[in-house]
């Protein structure tokens, strides 16, 4: 194969500014770009810090209020361009968005007091070299541990979520090995995700009671290695999610991923290496 690889964002992207008066849902984008919703889904959240279907919200009002602003007479049809079906429903995602009605901005005949979200551009979206993935057929899994929901890339608390989480390390009931995992899972379309600082176990214990319970079908998964400083880790997720998994033609599974944490990483440095396991179908 031949030419540059295009990555799933600015595939997306670009669907998005060619269609922004048609179909943009997310099952129609996925289709066009050949990849699954959930694909879909979670590589703009990773790469742009919002999700998707956000995104093209944002981006039909802030080209509505644009022409609002140039004077147009007929704020129905500009609704129904935006993908609304009414001139109430219009005006209220647009109070939403910007804190004012279409017809304030066509009085003003300006958008400056407007936060408008124009077309992303991808050139120098930062990006980091993966190796190619290892295949490997996993059993059905148990994961215990310490939950908490985090919205697009608002996770900041995910480190203090593990130091909370590291004391009860090896003191768990059924613990399987002295192998750390973060397990990424119950994602929505509007970027939420859980993310659960755990261990594996042979089964559930009864405490501590508030921890959560993730039980794992057998199946297969395309594991990654983030060989840099555990800083780094979302630069490695973009670039599998963005890059690497389309260019190996594996199609993800709408199903639980994580990061597994063995002995050669060491938490006091944060470096060490982890891996990546994404589901994939196979």
């Amino acid at each position: 194969m031949s030419g540059a690889i295009v990555s799933v964002t600015s595939k997306a992207v670009w669907y998005v500014e060619a269609h922004l008066t048609q179909d943009s849902s997310l099952d129609a984008i996925a289709d066009a770009i050949g990849v699954s919703r959930f694909h879909l889904s979670r590589t703009f959240g990773l790469t742009q810090s919002q999700p998707l279907a956000s995104y093209i919200r944002a981006r039909r009002l802030s080209e509505a209020a644009k022409t609002l602003a140039g004077g147009a007479e007929d704020i129905l049809s500009i609704a129904l361009d935006a993908g609304y079906g009414s001139h109430e429903a219009f005006t209220r995602a647009f109070r939403m968005q910007f804190g004012t009605t279409p017809e304030q901005v066509r009085s003003a005949g300006a958008t400056s007091q407007l936060s408008l979200q124009e077309a992303v551009h991808m050139n120098g979206m930062p990006t980091t070299s993966i190796t190619a993935p290892r295949l490997i057929k996993a059993n059905a899994m148990k994961f215990f541990g310490l939950g908490q929901r985090y919205v697009g890339m608002a996770n900041a608390g995910i480190p203090s979520q593990w130091d909370k989480f590291i004391p009860h390390f090896g003191q768990i009931p059924g613990q399987v090995g002295r192998i750390s995992y973060g397990l990424i899972c119950h994602s929505d379309d509007d970027g939420g995700y859980e993310y659960i600082c755990g261990v594996e176990v042979t089964a559930f214990p009864p405490s501590p009671s508030d921890f959560t319970r993730v039980q794992l079908p057998a199946r297969t998964y395309a594991v990654f290695d983030h060989r840099d400083h555990i800083s780094a880790i979302h630069a490695t997720m973009r670039a599998i999610w963005n890059e690497a998994l389309p260019a190996s033609g594996h199609v993800t599974e709408n199903a639980s991923m994580f990061e597994r944490y063995d002995e050669r990483f060491n938490e006091r440095t944060g470096f060490g290496g982890v891996e990546i396991w994404v589901p994939i179908k196979g």
